[in-house]
């Protein structure tokens, strides 16, 4: 694995790592809101392992990338970003969102056809259940005054995340927390990200239609079969906007998919990549 620094728009940097051989198809993926590219880490090990060349990115605002002191933050900055990364993969990579990485990644590939190859969104329509969206939204603006421990913020987790079993060591979640000056723990997203105030969702909802009416690459959405953001009629609705795609549940998984079931998941990506992007037996080898 290899991590750089790649410029992006507004001055900014991001941080991403690098996986598989060079001479591989490229993925590249992207991750939610509060998430990071750590949140991809078993799926990107197997794709590597399979002959891609992946490239899993912190957004802006996120993880080890740059905060935007204008709190540029939405659609638009994050595609101006997505152009200059595109410029460290190979051509035409598949594009693979989650959440708000998959609203960046879908808007790209309906911009520009030769963006992509293939899309993949995970757990993410243009219509999603509005009450579950304000449930993640609310645990994104908690605890801004941040955390007097590691366990204290674990616990924060457990009650957002109550069908995941806690792990027994909480190390793991250092990689979602920063140590600030006062000795209290932060999440590692900026909070300008998250606005106070409701969101327009319907003029959302209709934007983000009118660009998956778009989409001409081979496309597959990622349910979690149990997500309370994205309900089988959102899936529904947007295999109609987007002729041909392909909507696989994965069974015991919420709206962090990936993290929830990864091996399902895994396999999923796997399957649909050998089909519509195969690699060669020399990228393989």
């Amino acid at each position: 694995m290899q991590t750089r620094r790649i410029p992006v728009a507004d001055g900014l940097t991001v941080e991403a790592d690098f996986k598989g051989p060079s001479s591989g198809p490229g993925v590249i993926l992207m991750h939610g809101g509060g998430q990071t590219r750590h949140a991809w880490g078993q799926t990107t090990d197997a794709l590597a392992r399979q002959g891609y060349a992946t490239m899993a990115f912190d957004a802006r605002g996120h993880g080890g990338s740059d905060w935007s002191a204008a709190s540029r933050y939405g659609v638009e900055p994050m595609m101006d970003d997505l152009r200059m990364i595109l410029k460290q993969s190979p051509p035409r990579p598949v594009l693979i969102g989650a959440s708000m990485g998959g609203g960046v990644a879908l808007c790209a590939a309906a911009a520009d056809a030769d963006a992509a190859s293939a899309l993949v969104l995970v757990d993410v329509t243009p219509r999603v259940d509005l009450a579950g969206a304000e449930q993640i939204i609310g645990f994104m603006r908690a605890n801004r005054g941040g955390f007097a421990s590691l366990e204290e913020a674990a616990d924060a987790v457990a009650a957002y995340l109550p069908h995941r079993p806690r792990p027994n060591d909480n190390g793991g979640l250092m990689k979602n927390l920063r140590l600030r000056d006062d000795g209290r723990l932060y999440w590692h997203w900026d909070p300008g990200m998250v606005r106070d105030g409701p969101m327009d969702r319907e003029a959302h909802g209709i934007f983000l239609e009118e660009q998956a009416r778009r989409i001409t690459v081979p496309t597959l959405l990622v349910r979690g079969g149990k997500s309370e953001l994205v309900k089988p009629e959102h899936a529904r609705q947007f295999q109609a906007l987007v002729p041909g795609s392909e909507w696989v549940d994965v069974a015991d998984a919420r709206h962090m998919v990936a993290g929830d079931s990864n091996s399902q998941f895994t396999d999923a990506i796997l399957d649909f990549l050998g089909r519509v992007c195969p690699v060669s037996p020399v990228a393989s080898a």
